[in-house]
């Protein structure tokens, strides 16, 4: 049986360009379900509408009696759940958005994914859960990078409902035999990440001249990965971890929130394009609530057991994505534009 793998959220940032890869390097059919959110962007993969083993169904995965039709009419081998709110101011002024997607629409499709398994006796069947960094909470200056046997310590309401949904799929595999895998992985950066999001915030600040502000004193530490490199390691984890263990997925990238923004500012300030003190643009302004000063993931599992190791350099990515951000400003206005997003102004971490 040929794979057909159903990716939820597959128009957000890091789905859109898994949804690329697969349909570029591989002959597997393609079901994208995603409810078309702020962060789910349909033309990120207009390429592809017309596309004989792309398939796009506009649905909310909250929502049971819909997602059970779509199992049932295109028959998925294998499940890529990312579909997720995903930032983590947005998840203290709305938690319960958080709560339902995150928590509840993955809840649904384990039900789903459960009831269907057992009906269609698929052998090959497998739910992969895309989770985060930040299940582990603030990992110590001291501490060695979090494992997978890592205590979990979610510090904010979005990681709180990424930590309950790891719980719910890892609940399902020992209960309900569910082939499950999971993968928790660190920040991501690369082509057609959303605006409010780190790394692109701070390029579009800068090339408009706008302050760019960093929270507290922008020593937070986090790991970054190259979207590229992450897809590379969800398939790896799909298809060869072992059922029902999670892997973590990082890039072995730790950096200061402050080094990061410095060396954007850096290569436009090399470009002169603009002006060459981009670092005059950068603005302190009062940490978030409950700001989590390090997150720190272990690949040690993934390398020993995949052999899967992150492949593109940092600095190298992100030389890339600035000038990727560059070349497609339109884009991004249309999405500022269209949201009105008022929160292009604040840097998080995430």
């Amino acid at each position: 049986m040929g794979k057909i793998i159903l990716i939820t959220g597959g128009c957000g940032f890091i789905g859109s360009n898994l949804i690329k890869f697969l349909l570029k390097k591989t002959k597997y059919k393609i079901i994208n379900v995603d409810k078309l959110t702020y962060a789910g962007n349909i033309k990120n993969l207009n390429k592809f509408k017309n596309h004989p083993r792309y398939f796009f169904v506009k649905k909310d995965i909250a929502n049971f009696l819909e997602i059970k039709k779509i199992f049932f009419k295109f028959n998925p081998t294998h499940v890529i759940h990312l579909a997720a709110e995903s930032h983590v101011d947005r998840s203290i002024e709305s938690p319960d958005v958080f709560v339902r997607t995150n928590i509840l629409g993955t809840f649904n499709l384990l039900k789903v994914a459960t009831y269907y398994h057992k009906k269609k006796n698929i052998a090959q069947f497998r739910f992969h859960h895309v989770s985060t960094d930040e299940v582990y909470g603030d990992i110590d200056l001291k501490s060695s990078p979090a494992d997978e046997n890592f205590s979990y310590k979610p510090n904010s309401p979005y990681s709180a409902s990424k930590a309950s949904s790891d719980h719910f799929v890892k609940a399902w595999f020992k209960t309900y035999d569910l082939p499950i895998v999971i993968s928790n992985c660190s920040n991501n950066y690369g082509p057609y990440q959303y605006p409010e999001k780190l790394i692109p915030h701070v390029i579009l600040c800068a090339v408009n001249k706008k302050k760019i502000p960093l929270y507290g004193d922008g020593n937070q530490i986090r790991d970054w990965i190259h979207v590229d490199d992450h897809v590379r390691g969800i398939l790896k984890v799909l298809f060869h971890g072992k059922i029902g263990e999670t892997y973590n997925i990082g890039g072995n990238n730790q950096i200061t929130n402050k080094q990061l923004v410095y060396t954007i500012c850096d290569i436009l300030d090399k470009k002169n394009i603009f002006f060459k003190e981009h670092k005059k643009l950068i603005d302190y302004v009062v940490d978030r609530p409950g700001h989590d000063r390090r997150y720190s993931l272990s690949t040690n599992k993934i390398f020993k057991e995949l052999n899967w190791y992150p492949k593109i350099k940092f600095i190298i990515g992100l030389k890339k994505t600035v000038n990727w951000y560059l070349n497609n400003s339109k884009w991004c206005k249309e999405l500022i534009k269209k949201y009105k997003l008022k929160r292009v102004g604040i840097i998080n971490g995430r």
